[in-house]
């Protein structure tokens, strides 16, 4: 999904017109919702400025509005091939289902990975089990690592969304 889709997806789910949100970010209320459209349409990019500027008014990560390229399935399968190479993501079928898995073992990006996933499932599980809303769900995920309860990944220096 291109940043432009993320920011139009998060920013539908906040409720905010393309108007308000420009504003926020402080282009001029004459042209806020033209600017916002045009990176909403992918015709503009936005620097690593605005992206952190637009995550903050979105109230979320910048790391959320950043994502790899999942805009077609050969685009989401080829991210999926990269998550094996890289952080050792393993697909298994058990029982006639399709499963999802870190080894940690494959090496030290794979254990962070693992350890974050972790993180995430006992969250997912309260959400499936109606102990929180969908929003709080949302909000632990697209803030990400910031509630974090463990609080290891929350101390990591924020890394340069665009080095790649």
């Amino acid at each position: 999904m291109a940043i432009g889709e993320r920011i139009r997806f998060i920013r539908n789910l906040r409720g905010m017109t393309q108007k308000y949100l420009g504003t926020q970010v402080g282009f001029p209320e004459k042209t806020a919702d033209i600017r916002m459209a045009q990176y909403e349409a992918g015709t503009r990019t936005p620097k690593e400025d605005l992206t952190y500027a637009l995550a903050n008014a979105l109230d979320v990560s910048p790391h959320a509005l950043n994502v790899p390229d999942i805009d077609s399935y050969l685009g989401l399968i080829h991210t999926l091939f990269a998550l094996e190479d890289l952080y050792g993501l393993t697909i298994e079928e058990r029982d006639g289902e399709v499963l999802f898995r870190v080894n940690p073992r494959k090496g030290k990006d794979a254990a962070h990975l693992s350890e974050m996933v972790c993180d995430w499932a006992p969250v997912a599980e309260k959400f499936r089990a109606g102990e929180i809303s969908k929003d709080d769900y949302d909000k632990w995920r697209y803030n990400y690592p910031k509630f974090d309860s463990k609080k290891i990944w929350a101390k990591v220096p924020p890394q340069d969304l665009f080095n790649r």
